[in-house]
């Protein structure tokens, strides 16, 4: 079991950088598979980026290829999210996951949420224009 939260949201200006923090207070995130996905007012939450249990694996959305990076120290058990030049389109709230299938599939990025049994309570990400 792994028990997820979030820090790092807040009102920022498109430019800015900004970078979530997840920390594991409880389990190992080296035993999972993890990511980010996000959700605006109004619409469906939606895959940000993936990485493998091994890490060796990435998979980003469309919309964060190129300006969001994925990262994790495992020695402080806590997994990231570097924002860079975000946008009005990014404003939601952000949610840290993890994937027990991981386990068993250490080489594999998932991309639908069901995939994912234990989910952060979110920290907000709000960009101005």
């Amino acid at each position: 079991q792994v028990r997820l939260v979030e820090s790092g949201g807040g009102l920022v200006r498109t430019g800015d950088s900004l970078t979530l923090s997840c920390v594991s207070t409880e389990g190992s995130i080296t035993n999972y598979a993890m990511g980010w996905f996000r959700q605006a007012p109004g619409k469906e939450r939606e895959f940000v980026v993936g990485i493998s249990r091994v890490g060796s694996n990435t998979r980003y959305a469309d919309a964060a290829k190129g300006r969001f990076t994925v990262s994790s120290d495992n020695a402080k058990n806590t997994l990231f999210l570097q924002m860079n030049n975000p946008n009005p389109e990014d404003t939601a709230l952000y949610y840290c996951v993890a994937s027990p299938r991981g386990t068993y599939y250490g080489d594999i990025v998932f991309v639908n949420p069901s995939s994912y049994g234990y989910w952060g309570q979110g920290t907000q990400v709000t960009v101005s224009s």
